[in-house]
């Protein structure tokens, strides 16, 4: 009998035998090889290349010492038995180059893993040749500096399972044809669609419903718009769906079933409405509801406390109402997020600072707008908290001392518009290490200014009653991104090193403070300003000429201060400045300037009202606004700085929006925020002469036109009547003649219109919106007549304007006694008719001479 010991061994030669090729490794193939490798010889390698990434290395550097075999090299992967290369992941490489059409990396066909994420590609197209590759399951080319339109080739990849083309930046690249139908239809394998930030503008196609391999969707950011397909919640495997930032994106949440396998569902910044079902609280496997500025309305379900897998519950900036408490939620051991902030809830907090059920996970609190009297006691268990938003609630007092030491860990705090007068213990300077974001601003804080710790990046403690200097440790705030001191009551001189502390700095506002002295001139080249806000304080002297230095400004006002010197031309080679503000200053002379080319060429509002600038209006100026020639008013952003803080992917603040006070329609008004489609021009209150020009007409997009209080002539052009946009027209106190143009009967959204107080003649015009204007937009024109004068126009026509003597009123007194009859100028058969007038002259003519003189005069 053989033992049981001969039959293993024999077993164990036989299967060596017959199965020894899978024991062996085929070596790559040599066409394969040098395929490698022609392909990382065609491009650079550079360490900025892959800067997203802090784990990124130079794995094709490697590859020679590595040996010959191919398929042992870092990054590459061969199939086991023939030896063809199939998985190539040289993402985060510090690639820099272009792909072309006839790469070396379109012969490697049996590719089924390709991942050249995280690179930098040169702002290249996608080669269409991607296509050649159709064994491809797998594509990353996100975040690489691929630009244009993607290839419809990509469509020919069946076979697909992961695609993933998210660009560098909003619009770098584009999905228009083939679209985002055309692309996916034939994909029905797709398992991962990540399209993030592609400029696909289009509605989601329903075929996305019919794709049940999908298990994660983010097409955040798209310029998606329309109602989204419902039935794709129900698609049977999805458990990623990301659709945020689509604001023209329409939905509701449908009535979920307990199969779904939903993990994260983000929706925030779209208009989503309706009601949360209580079915929500179904989503056993849910980790992230994100709903932040959605339309959601009515209550919250209680249901989503017991949703145990949560780690983020984001439902800021809706319009969610009624009673919420909140200690269910902080007993869910996994929540690491959770906010409230910006809805109508009144938030309920039953548990106390010695309760033990508190989750110690948490790490981002946002408890903004929930009617909080005080701060929370449970705070006190915290201990891992970084973000904490407490802003808009009705809490009063001090600032108590533990609120900067409860965590170490702390990096975000927002305690804005509240009721708070002080600090709990004085404060010569914060004394957290970690702290990055500190809004103090609208509340009643009356002390002296502390000094953030040195980390800080964001400092925002406008609207409160702090007085005193900066201090002069300030200049060591390296890290400074945003400093908002504006409207408190600081004094003293500005810190000469507040142009040059700081090259991350790029918010600046002063504003409404007692600063004086001159600005200072230590402006340094390189800096990363973007709004420098110095108004409504006694600064005094000229604007700094190394302000030009300050290549990135798009906002710049030092209005109501004591200013004195000529227009700052030389600051139109600042080709971001967007909004320049000198009004209420001592700025004197002509408006010259350099023939520069670069005339602020992206400027859309200009106020330089309240000064004694004198000379022509600035013609050559107008020409060269191109910026507000642009009449285009479906874009509805606000200006803003989009240094918007983040954490953990979540958005913690609304970018910094521009808000500026400027006289509209009459009345000086604050703007929060400002339109980029809003364009003005405020010259009034100078001493401009001469006459308005033409080219005034080419400036379409002006929703503003003050130029009041000068001393301007001449007729009112034509060109006005182009000024399609315009809102509010106010020309009055200068020395204008003529007639108002009919043209102007064209501005269909004019709601103020002032002339009052010039010499202007003839009929007021009608229709429109001139209907609706009131006798105050035309007083002290003795020659207009016509509705909502009560002078009428003699046979419906205007009448000759008085004429002034040198002699007084005298000879005005006895024309108006006797009023005025017309002298006729007729024309027949070819003849011109002219009657001479002495100091009267009555001439009797025929009714219809008199109507070809009227309709002379009034063409002017």
């Amino acid at each position: 009998m053989v033992s049981s010991s001969a039959h293993f061994l024999f077993f164990t030669v036989l299967i060596v035998f017959f199965f020894q090729p899978c024991f062996q490794h085929s070596l790559c193939r040599r066409d394969e090889r040098l395929a490698l490798l022609q392909f990382k010889e065609s491009f650079v390698v550079d360490k900025h290349a892959s800067f997203d990434d802090p784990f990124a290395y130079p794995k094709a550097n490697f590859w020679k010492s590595q040996g010959k075999d191919c398929c042992f090299w870092e990054g590459i992967q061969c199939d086991q038995d023939i030896g063809h290369v199939i998985s190539l992941d040289l993402s985060s490489s510090y690639l820099f180059g272009s792909i072309n059409f006839n790469s070396s990396l379109f012969h490697l066909i049996h590719l089924q893993h390709l991942n050249l994420a995280f690179n930098d590609f040169n702002y290249s197209k996608i080669p269409s040749a991607f296509s050649n590759l159709t064994s491809l399951t797998y594509l990353n080319l996100s975040n690489s500096f691929f630009v244009g339109q993607i290839p419809f080739e990509l469509s020919r990849l069946t076979s697909l399972s992961t695609l993933e083309l998210v660009p560098n930046y909003e619009g770098g690249l584009e999905l228009k044809m083939p679209n985002l139908r055309i692309l996916v239809e034939n994909l029905t394998s797709l398992e991962y669609l990540h399209l993030s930030g592609t400029k696909i503008n289009s509605r989601i196609p329903t075929t996305l419903a019919n794709m049940s391999s999908l298990r994660s969707i983010d097409l955040s950011d798209c310029g998606l718009f329309g109602e989204f397909p419902m039935a794709i919640f129900q698609l049977p495997k999805l458990q990623v769906l990301i659709v945020s930032f689509n604001v023209g994106l329409m939905g509701n949440l449908p009535e979920f079933q307990f199969h779904n396998q939903l993990t994260t569902l983000e929706i925030q910044n779209t208009k989503f409405s309706g009601k949360l079902p209580a079915s929500i609280g179904m989503l056993s496997s849910l980790e992230v509801l994100s709903i932040d500025n959605c339309n959601f309305s009515g209550l919250l379900p209680p249901s989503l406390g017991n949703l145990t897998k949560l780690q983020g519950l984001q439902c800021y900036n809706n319009k969610l109402s009624g009673i919420v408490e909140i200690d269910p939620f902080l007993k869910l051991k996994h929540l690491e997020a959770l906010s409230f902030s910006r809805n109508n809830i009144l938030l309920l907090i039953k548990t106390r600072e010695s309760a033990n059920t508190t989750t110690r996970k948490l790490r981002s609190l946002e408890l903004g707008s929930c009617s909080l009297k005080e701060f929370p006691s449970f705070l006190h268990n915290l201990d891992q908290l970084e973000i904490l938003d407490l802003s808009s609630n009705d809490i009063g007092g001090k600032i108590p001392k533990w609120i900067w030491t409860f965590s170490k860990s702390l990096s975000f705090l927002d305690l804005s518009h509240n009721s708070l007068t002080n600090f709990e213990k004085f404060l010569n300077a914060f004394p957290s290490s970690t702290l990055d974001y500190l809004d103090l601003s609208f509340n009643k804080l009356k002390a002296s200014l502390p000094i953030p710790p040195f980390s800080i990046s964001f400092f925002l403690v406008s609207e409160n009653k702090f007085s005193g200097g900066i201090p002069p440790e300030f200049c060591n705030l390296t890290s400074l991104q945003f400093l908002d001191l504006s409207h408190n009551n600081l004094n003293g001189m500005i810190p000469p090193c507040i142009g040059n502390f700081s090259k991350s700095l790029a918010i600046l506002n002063l504003q409404g403070n007692n600063f004086k002295g001159p600005i200072p001139p230590t402006w340094v080249d390189g800096n990363n300003l973007k709004l420098i806000k110095l108004g409504q304080n006694n600064l005094k002297g000229k604007l700094p000429r190394s302000l030009a230095n300050c290549r990135m400004l798009e906002f710049f006002d030092v209005g109501n201060n004591h200013i004195r010197d000529t227009f700052p031309y030389w600051l139109g080679t600042l080709l971001r400045l967007k909004i320049l503000i000198l009004h209420f200053n001592r700025f004197y002379g002509a408006i010259n300037g350099s023939e520069s080319d670069s005339l602020f060429p992206n400027l859309r509002i200009v106020d330089l009202s309240h000064n004694g600038f004198v000379g022509l209006l600035p013609t050559k100026y107008f020409e060269r606004w191109s910026a507000m020639v642009d009449a285009d008013r479906e874009n509805t952003k606000y200006w803003e700085a989009y240094d918007n803080y983040e954490w953990n992917n979540i958005m913690l603040l609304p970018s910094y929006h521009y808000s500026m006070t400027i006289t509209n329609k009459g009345v000086k008004m604050e703007y929060a925020q400002v339109l980029e489609i809003f364009s003005a021009i405020d010259l009034s209150c100078n001493k401009f002469e001469g006459e308005i020009p033409d080219v005034v007409g080419i400036l379409k997009g002006l929703e503003l036109l003050n130029l009041s209080n000068n001393i301007l002539v001449g007729p009112i052009p034509p060109t006005l009547g182009n000024l399609k946009n315009l809102e509010a027209l106010d020309l009055s106190q200068n020395k204008l003649t003529g007639s108002i143009p009919t043209q102007l009967t064209l501005l269909n959204f004019l709601a103020v219109f002032n002339i009052s107080h010039n010499h202007l003649v003839g009929p007021i015009p009608k229709g429109q919106q001139f209907d609706t204007f009131d006798n105050s937009s035309f007083d002290g024109n003795l020659g207009l007549c016509g509705l909502p004068l009560s002078r009428k126009c003699e046979n419906s026509k205007a009448l000759p304007p008085p004429f002034s003597t040198s002699n007084g009123n005298e000879d005005y007194g006895l024309l108006t006694e006797f009023g005025w009859k017309t002298v006729a100028l007729g024309y027949g058969c070819g003849f011109l008719v002219g009657v001479v007038m002495g100091n009267i002259v009555f001439a009797r003519t025929r009714e219809w001479l008199m109507r070809i003189y009227q309709t002379r005069l009034s063409r002017g």
